[in-house]
């Protein structure tokens, strides 16, 4: 063969190579699917780091692959229900144009859980025809729409974790809406609310912890339940700064979590630490508001549909 060929031939590999290559990174081989809901791309890429699904919209802010294989996408101002043909099966619009839309969490009695961020905050029980079931009314303590509260979720106790950023707290909501528990996030150690910690995505784990990413504040942490700091992970651990606004996050069943840096613009948006704050694997592709791992090197994680 020519050396002109061999070049030939060389970028004709490097152009038709796996994108994981550039995407996905990880020095142990970890490979992942997952459903991405980002300001640049909403959908399914599988470990090859191929689109298998894509909304075609941007701008989404929380959804889940379901266990039928639909997909559940919350916009600010929607939030639908996808079959395998993108048909729409479920829709549900915001109550006022000016609300903000910010959770959509499928529960097990089929309904579905959706925040509406506004003059009247509420998380609302949604049933499958659309007609709200349930309401609460929540405690954001500010008026900006936009920073009341992100993504909430229902505990097994029927109770709902509810993380208010400018108010520095995680709320766990009665379905009367009294509050029976309060997580500080203005953490002193931290310097106070100067540093912006301002949780965003709160999840009640097995062991009964909480993980909470502080936005701004470039952390994320795990807090017992009396609200001390069990785990933590910073910038001052890594060389490459991952964290930059880190939004949503997911705990593996191997102990391992992943979060998002929904602010990077460039290099890091999504990355995998395990319990010794090593990183792992990172997605360097479309950035990330919410997203859900689906799969590991061809196994499906506990509770994804994909079995």
């Amino acid at each position: 063969m020519s050396t002109k060929s061999a070049l030939a031939a060389t970028l004709f590999a490097l152009l038709m190579a796996p994108l994981f290559v550039k995407a996905q990174k990880s020095d142990s081989g970890i490979r992942h699917s997952l459903f991405i809901a980002g300001p640049q791309f909403t959908g399914i890429i599988d470990e090859e780091g191929k689109v298998v699904w894509d909304a075609q919209r941007r701008g989404a802010r929380d959804g889940y692959v379901l266990k039928n294989g639909n997909v559940l996408v919350c916009w600010a101002n929607v939030v639908r229900e996808y079959d395998k043909n993108k048909r729409i099966i479920f829709s549900y619009e915001r109550s006022e144009k000016k609300m903000e839309l910010g959770t959509a969490v499928r529960l097990r009695n089929g309904n579905t859980l959706i925040t509406e961020s506004g003059t009247k905050p509420r998380i609302v029980e949604v049933n499958k025809k659309g007609k709200v079931v349930r309401s609460t009314p929540l405690q954001p303590e500010t008026d900006n729409v936009h920073m009341q509260t992100r993504m909430a979720r229902k505990l097994k106790n029927g109770n709902y974790l509810v993380p208010h950023l400018l108010a520095f707290a995680v709320k766990e909501y009665q379905p009367d809406g009294s509050i029976v528990k309060t997580f500080s996030t203005d953490f002193e150690a931290f310097g106070g609310r100067g540093s912006k910690t301002w949780p965003f995505t709160a999840i009640r784990m097995k062991n009964g912890n909480t993980l909470v990413t502080l936005t701004q504040g470039n952390r994320v942490v795990e807090l017992d339940s009396e609200g001390n700091i069990v785990w933590e992970i910073d910038n001052s651990l890594y060389d490459s700064n991952p964290l930059v606004d880190p939004c949503g996050a997911q705990r593996l069943p191997n102990g391992n979590t992943v979060i998002t840096s929904y602010g990077a613009k460039e290099g890091i948006k999504i990355f995998e630490v395990d319990p010794d704050k090593n990183i792992v694997w990172t997605f360097n592709d479309y950035r990330a508001h919410h997203f859900q791992i689906l799969t590991t090197n061809g196994k499906p994680i506990k509770g994804t549909p994909l079995k």
